[in-house]
Parts: C-alpha cells; structure tokens; sequence
C-alpha cells in the first residue's frame, strides 16, 4: 500500500498530470468507475491540481464511497448465526474462516467451524488443524460428500448446544462455473429452510494481489447468492488494498475484515479511515 503516494510525490513542484493520475488510480485498483469520479472531483476544483490537494480530494472521495464501520455479527437468541465464507480458490478462505472463529472466540463468544469445503485436497484437515490449534470445535464429514448436508448438520449441532456462531468454510469455486455457483446457492438454500434469517451473513474472500479480478468474482458470487460483505487478503504483500474501494463503489458491498499476515491474529475489523490513510501513506 501506499502507491498512490508515491505516485503523487513526484508532482510536489508542480500540476499533476491528469493521464498519469488516471492510470495511477486504476494500477491502485480503484476501479475505472471509481478513478472517473475522482478525476471528476478534482477538476470540478478549477485550476491545476498539486499533490497535496490530490491527497485531500483522493481521501474525501474514498470516504464518501465507503461506509462507516459495520457493527460486528451478534450472536442470536434462538439459533446460531451463520457465516458463510465463499470464494474461489486460493484467496485464503480457509485460513480466513479460522481466523474469524478466533476472533469471535476472543470477544467471548462460542463458535464452531463447518469443514464444508469437501473437494479440495486436504481443505478439511487443514481446518481441522487450524480448530485443533485455536482450540475450535471442527464439523467434518468425508471427500466428496454433500457441503449442503454438512452444514445443515452443523447448524442442528449448534442450534442443539447454543453455540453463538456456526462459520461455514465452503469449497472454492471458479466463479465462471454456472454448476458449481448453483451448489453454493444450495448451500444457502438449505441454511434458510432451518431457519429464514439463515446464513446471516456472506462473505467473499478475496485475495488484494489479483486487482481488478476481485471486483468481477465479487460481481459473480454476487449475483449467485447476494453476498453481504467482503474479506480482504494478503495486505500484508504487494495487494494495494483500492479494490474494496471500487467493489463497494460499484456492487454496494462493504469490506468487514483483513487480513494482513499468516497468524491467528493478523485479522482486523475494516476501518475505512485507517484503510484510506494506508493507501495514501
């Protein structure tokens, strides 16, 4: 992070260079929609634009864009609340999925993990390593079996001893793959017909070193099941982080954590003003 910056120091003497800016923008992955209303903001100013006022402009126009702080997911009176984790492979969903159970666990909560990703090789004991680690209760079944009827167990299981939050690893999946999109979409269904409300939440995992890619596999999932927030990953690397601007720009849908290293920790709630002030640092 912090490439924008970098990019705007070189006009400290002078008018920046509106061509430039604009590939600047989109190489942050701000998004081309989200790039043309920062450029519009800016000329809408008159006069030539130096670095300071870009700086000011670029960080009102992403606050503008992303909205204050989600409260985080509360645990239910009568039934667990359930978190589905969606993506395609390699994001760091199951990583992500352990370390949102983790954090829950810290803030007092009870917390079980769905192993619900049945396809890829070693996905359920790398759970289950993560559980046996963090000290989290894994629900698994065998390669190849039913994701839909695992977490449909799994929400009995947690319904039956008032566990505060069911947090379901589901498979990774190509998002331009129409059969495996309507496979997670069965996932949701079945949730709902143990409970309407169910899963109370979706989230995308996305990894920030692909860019634009993000924004057309957030679209995808999207349209599949309506995902109601996004997991940023790999912040800690060379991802510069403008994609969560441009996916709730452009599809309404907060980010609600990143991730920012390997460890059960290395995982915070989004911040829009902590994210702005680290893509202009």
């Amino acid at each position: 992070m912090g490439f924008l910056n970098s990019f705007l120091s070189r006009f400290t003497a002078g008018p920046v260079d509106w061509d430039e800016l604009e590939e600047a923008l989109i190489r942050a992955d701000l998004g081309t929609a989200m790039a043309g209303k920062i450029l519009e903001a800016m000329r809408a100013r008159g006069g030539s634009v130096n670095a300071d006022t870009a700086r000011q402009i670029l960080r009102e126009e992403i606050l503008k864009v992303l909205p204050p702080a989600a409260p985080p997911p509360m645990p239910l009176p009568d039934a667990p609340c359930t978190i589905l984790m969606v993506g395609v492979n390699g994001t760091g969903k199951t990583t992500s999925s352990a370390k949102l159970a983790h954090r829950l666990k810290k803030n007092g909560h009870t917390c079980l993990l769905a192993a619900a990703d049945t396809f890829r090789a070693a996905a359920i004991e790398q759970l289950c390593a993560w559980g046996e680690r963090l000290g989290i209760e894994v629900a698994r079944s065998q390669y190849q079996g039913d994701s839909a009827a695992l977490c449909h167990d799994a929400w009995n299981t947690a319904k039956r001893r008032r566990i505060g939050f069911l947090v379901c690893d589901t498979a990774g999946r190509l998002h331009t793959k129409g059969n495996l999109m309507q496979e997670l979409a069965k996932v949701a269904r079945t949730l709902g017909k143990l409970d309407p409300t169910a899963p109370q939440e979706k989230w995308i995992v996305l990894d920030a070193t692909t860019g634009s890619n993000a924004l057309v596999q957030a679209r995808e999932f999207h349209n599949a099941i309506q995902l109601t927030g996004a997991v940023l990953t790999k912040l800690d690397g060379s991802g510069r982080g403008g994609i969560a601007v441009a996916i709730q720009h452009e599809l309404g849908i907060p980010t609600r954590f990143i991730g920012t290293g390997e460890g059960p920790d290395d995982f915070e709630a989004f911040d829009r003003e902590k994210f702005a002030d680290r893509l202009l640092a």
